[in-house]
């Protein structure tokens, strides 16, 4: 455990926040993609964050007890759209495609947000990290 608990609890934050930015990326490369690498159409994947609180608290740990985590990484469950491109090699008999479920609106909106909190987790590191050395100096002093 660290002298300013805070710092740990950003430092999870900000790995966490960067697995989602990749995670967003993803899915903006694979917006127009009809087959993944198994064959099938790719689906738009979400992070889901868990917080290590109630389990460091409940085992008695020393670890900190604000830890951010990723709990897995899972599929999104909206029906995947069909468009109709009678063209296209994957389309079916009746012409339609179907398409990955990745809106790049969304995924714009969810990156900017990632970025953000991101950004004020770095925040919260530099005004911890601040705050330590002027205590440092009020001590030497």
């Amino acid at each position: 455990m660290s002298l300013i608990p805070g710092i740990d609890a950003s430092s999870s934050a900000l790995t966490a926040e960067r697995t989602r930015l990749d995670v967003i990326a993803g899915n903006l490369a694979n917006a127009n993609n009809t087959s993944d690498a198994t064959g099938g159409v790719y689906h738009r994947k979400m992070v889901v964050f868990e917080s290590k609180m109630q389990d460091a608290l409940a085992a008695g740990s020393e670890a900190s007890p604000t830890e951010v985590s990723i709990a897995r990484v899972v599929d999104d469950p909206s029906p995947l759209p069909r468009l109709y491109q009678p063209g296209n090699p994957k389309a079916d008999a009746q012409g339609m495609v179907t398409m990955p479920n990745v809106n790049p609106l969304d995924e714009m909106v969810d990156m900017m947000t990632a970025s953000r909190s991101y950004q004020a987790n770095l925040q919260v590191i530099s005004t911890g990290r601040s705050m330590f050395e002027q205590s440092l100096k009020i001590a030497q002093s």
